[in-house]
């Protein structure tokens, strides 16, 4: 199939083969993408996460939309946005999203679990990188340990993509999961341990 160009309204479309331009065009068109063709139509995007946030895109977009709160410390950003009782905590380096965060005020045992199921059935096992003291052997010593700040449950998710997910529970935190892009969060590492 070779390439054609037309138009579309005021919009001149090329098409190559491929139905994603015409199903593009007609959600942005039409407005009935929201969110979803706001993150289809960003340069970068490595994950679209909580149908909100672009994974690896451009933090400018966001930082019109009013955050909660917005620290900006050179090359580092974070924005802060109420979702519900929850918070979302949007962390960029060189104006490029390298880690979002959902801080879930309700912090259980079966919260955890449930989070933790959901992960799994999409995702596979994962792998559990918990550490606990050796008296926390059962559920409840567990979350004693975690509270005391003695322990923390973690387990990682390694999808490709240049991404992987993490769900924690620590005593600062409490419940969270993040979703990490691997060369961004390499390179804001890299920097913040040399220093310069």
């Amino acid at each position: 199939m070779g390439s054609e160009s037309g138009t579309l309204g005021n919009l001149r479309v090329r098409r190559a083969g491929s139905r994603r331009w015409w199903l593009l065009a007609f959600v942005l068109l039409s407005g009935l993408g929201g969110p979803f063709a706001a993150a289809l139509a960003q340069e970068g995007c490595l994950k679209q996460v909580f149908n909100r946030y672009c994974l690896g895109a451009d933090v400018t977009p966001l930082m019109q939309q009013q955050p909660a709160v917005t620290q900006n410390d050179g090359d580092r950003v974070a924005l802060i946005f109420y979702n519900g009782p929850d918070r979302d905590y949007v962390m960029a380096f060189r104006g490029r999203i390298y880690k979002v965060l959902r801080q879930y005020r309700t912090t259980t045992q079966l919260r955890f679990d449930e989070l933790y199921g959901l992960l799994r059935d999409k995702y596979g096992a994962g792998s559990d990188r918990s550490r606990f003291p050796g008296y926390a052997t059962t559920p409840g010593r567990k979350q004693s340990a975690i509270r005391r700040g003695e322990g923390l449950a973690k387990h990682r998710w390694e999808p490709g993509g240049g991404w992987h997910i993490e769900l924690s529970w620590t005593r600062e935190l409490g419940l969270s999961l993040a979703y990490i892009a691997d060369e961004l969060d390499r390179q804001q590492q890299a920097e913040l341990e040399g220093g310069y």
